[in-house]
């Protein structure tokens, strides 16, 4: 069993609560989902976006205004429980037009994607932005 809250447990690892990447033996390890707690301040966006995506996505409103972008269309989660799914293969970027919390479900759970960079969305490598 494992207890915590969100918000500081999520900023110890990029935002991920829940993955492969959590040592083995630890409860939050899994090889089959993804969770993370993103807190996004205004303006904060992905350095690049996220090509070839090879997992399945959930992206949950918590609160605030996000937009994501998806080759020809954007969506904007505006209230909270609005969210958006997308498959294996769809490219994508994100923005926060507000400050905002956001929950994010991927599965599966594959070695490889944890990026170095501060601003890891996707699990792919990112370019650290600069503030």
């Amino acid at each position: 069993m494992h207890t915590g809250k969100a918000t500081p447990d999520a900023a110890l690892d990029r935002g991920w609560l829940l993955g492969h990447f959590k040592e083995p033996g630890d409860p939050r390890h899994s090889e089959d989902v993804e969770i993370k707690w993103g807190v996004h301040p205004k303006g904060d966006e992905r350095a690049q976006w996220v090509r070839g995506e090879s997992r399945t996505a959930l992206q949950v409103l918590i609160s605030g205004r996000f937009r994501l972008e998806f080759p020809g269309r954007s969506v904007v989660l505006a209230e909270q429980g609005d969210y958006v799914v997308w498959g294996r293969g769809v490219d994508h970027s994100w923005y926060a037009e507000e400050d905002s919390v956001v929950l994010t479900v991927r599965w599966p759970s594959l070695p490889g994607y944890r990026a170095d960079g501060p601003d890891d969305q996707s699990g792919r490598t990112s370019v650290p932005k600069s503030v």
